[in-house]
């Protein structure tokens, strides 16, 4: 598939995507939904990608869905547009690999449910964030009422998701929303020395971490650690077999 609302970039191990619309501030349409659906598929079909990066090209990171094309639709079609960003986004969190969201500007509506979907998030200090659905008489359709107060806490979600304030990127760090706040001239070149200490870990355990952790906070906590149990378990006798060795022997370990 030709891509015309994504920018894709790999090399040593790390795709970089660049959501490209910069004249509908990055909006989210169907057209992205299917191409990030393919581009999911195939990176995860290839095994020298190890971690993804998602920014965005011009100010916003993504400024929101297509208003232009949800204005005219039907309540059915409405669902199916709801269902199709949640599947994509769903997309994320059954990657086995790790999905940084790099925020270069505006985080708003469907582009912040956009990075709720990732695991990791770097925000540039310029960065904006907010769901401002309900401006429009709407509500998030892509997951947001789910993964955002998991994320942050039910008031703080709540909060966000009613006054649909616009927070900036230290507000954002504090509430948990982001990890880490950088300069916005350096987002990309600490986003990458972040990738790249990932790359640095076993990459089986990379993997496993993200399994375990995604699925377990989902289920009850005892079933969780009985998942942990098993992958622990799992990685005696092979990949951390390397990892102790190497650690015991004072040498970097060969994965």
């Amino acid at each position: 598939m030709e891509y015309k609302n994504l920018k894709v970039q790999i090399e040593d191990g790390i795709a970089i995507v660049t959501v490209c619309r910069p004249e509908a501030l990055n909006a989210l349409n169907s057209n992205f939904f299917r191409e990030m659906d393919d581009l999911i598929a195939r990176i995860s079909d290839d095994d020298s990608v190890r971690i993804m990066i998602l920014t965005g090209e011009g100010k916003a990171f993504v400024a929101g869905a297509d208003i232009a094309e949800m204005a005219d639709m039907t309540p059915e079609q409405g669902k199916s547009f709801s269902k199709m960003g949640q599947a994509t986004f769903r997309g994320f969190f059954t990657m086995k690999i790790p999905v940084i969201a790099a925020i270069n500007g505006y985080a708003l509506g469907g582009g912040l449910e956009l990075t709720l979907g990732c695991d990791i998030r770097i925000a540039s200090n310029k960065a904006k964030f907010g769901q401002p659905e309900v401006n429009l008489g709407m509500i998030p359709g892509y997951g947001g009422t789910q993964r955002l107060p998991r994320l942050i806490g039910l008031g703080n979600a709540l909060y966000l998701l009613m006054t649909a304030e616009v927070i900036g990127a230290e507000e954002a760090l504090r509430m948990g929303l982001v990890q880490k706040v950088v300069e916005h001239e350096q987002l990309m070149e600490e986003t990458l020395k972040m990738a790249r200490t990932i790359l640095s870990k076993g990459p089986e355990a990379i993997r496993k971490v993200k399994y375990v952790t995604r699925n377990g906070i989902q289920a009850d906590f005892m079933e969780g650690c009985e998942l942990e149990s098993e992958y622990f378990s799992s990685q005696f006798k092979a990949e951390g077999e390397e990892g102790m060795k190497a650690f015991l022997e004072k040498r970097k370990a060969n994965w």
